[in-house]
């Protein structure tokens, strides 16, 4: 799988330090679309006889297990979790505790996937960056194994910033072109991936997550404001940032900057 390059939602070079993971896994768990919950809890529901009585999750891009924590104990059959990462560091703080939940960690990419036996896959602000080829593996993965995808806060490209400021759009212009860098699907990740599961026979369930930020997420906000403005610059450096950085974040110590962080989740089902 990608390795969580940068998208603008972490501090710096460093989106997927432990550090950021961490701070931002309250956020994540109140975003995901728990309206995708119930289909796949019905689907699941029929996997009773899976070998040892468990289901096999695969997690891509799994971090230090903030996917699995939240699933797990959302879904109504005993699980074995495999959670896949390119960065060692992160796999050896990989931890969960559910009851009835087992799992284990294993370093690699999405190169030569391998479906078979898995009951689902999920991913966590992965989809938008990878590359369509990359997609297609996944769709084709998926359709091979006749694995349901859960694949979860993907950027949209709309961010709403409360009070307003007139370098707002020129910013989110900017950022959301470095999204697109290279051949990154960025902010058309979702679309893209509908598109891939569908005409592979896939029925494709969309929900919004997005990520409400105000007072109460101070340190998340303040990380995340300063990544997403770098990322522009980096996509443009002639932005004039520093007096708007610098509002902008006084106006967040003062708890007066509230952001909502749209991101979108898909559920796909293969044809069965």
């Amino acid at each position: 799988m990608a390795d969580n390059r940068w998208d603008g939602a972490g501090p710096g070079t460093s989106r997927c330090a432990p550090d950021w993971l961490a701070l931002r896994e309250p956020a994540d768990a109140v975003a995901r679309a728990t309206e995708l919950i119930a289909p796949l809890r019905r689907l699941l529901s029929n996997h009773a006889d899976a070998p040892g009585g468990r289901i096999l999750v695969r997690d891509l891009g799994c971090g230090t297990g903030a996917m699995a924590r939240w699933l797990a104990p959302r879904l109504p059959v005993p699980q074995h979790w495999i959670l896949h990462d390119r960065d060692p560091d992160l796999l050896d703080r990989a931890w969960l505790t559910e009851p009835d939940v087992t799992f284990e960690t294993r370093q690699g990419d999405l190169t030569g996937l391998d479906l078979r036996g898995t009951s689902l896959l999920t991913t966590s602000a992965l989809l938008d960056l990878l590359i369509p080829s990359e997609v297609d593996e996944l769709a084709d993965a998926c359709t091979a194994a006749g694995c349901p995808a859960l694949l979860t806060l993907s950027v949209a490209g709309r961010v709403e910033l409360t009070p307003e400021d007139p370098l707002d759009a020129g910013i989110a212009a900017a950022f959301d072109a470095h999204q697109r860098r290279g051949d990154l699907l960025g902010p058309d990740a979702v679309a893209y991936a509908t598109w891939a599961f569908d005409r592979r026979g896939a029925t494709v369930h969309r929900a919004a997550s997005p990520w409400r930020l105000g007072p109460d997420e101070q340190e998340l906000t303040t990380q995340w404001f300063r990544g997403w403005v770098a990322a522009a610059r980096r996509q443009n450096p002639r932005l004039p940032t520093r007096d708007y950085v610098r509002r902008r974040l006084e106006a967040c110590e003062a708890g007066e900057l509230r952001a909502i962080v749209h991101h979108t989740d898909l559920l796909a089902i293969g044809a069965t």
